[in-house]
């Protein structure tokens, strides 16, 4: 990946395709660490993005682009605000 990024509507359906299923993957895999911590609350809101982008996935279409890459952001920020969460708790 050193080359420079695509949209989403660049993209060919086949690269669409991978980049939802590597962001589901990460967020059920956060949900896994959640879920060891006890935080249910981000259990359930990591499984509900990735499920509806597991979702999306099987019927993406270009009317589907807008709404692909905002769950496409949600997840990355939930992702994304889980390991911040685990950095900060392991510099207290």
């Amino acid at each position: 990946m050193h080359g420079i990024s695509k949209t989403l509507y660049e993209m060919t359906l086949a690269e669409r395709t991978s980049l939802l299923d590597t962001v589901a993957d990460a967020l059920e895999a956060t949900a896994e660490e959640a879920e060891d911590e006890g935080d249910a609350r981000f259990v359930s809101n990591s499984m509900c993005v990735a499920n509806t982008i597991r979702g999306m996935n099987v019927w993406l279409g270009p009317r589907d682009l807008a709404a692909a890459e905002l769950l496409l952001e949600q997840g990355i920020m939930l992702v994304h605000q889980f390991s911040n969460r685990k950095t900060a708790a392991t510099l207290h």
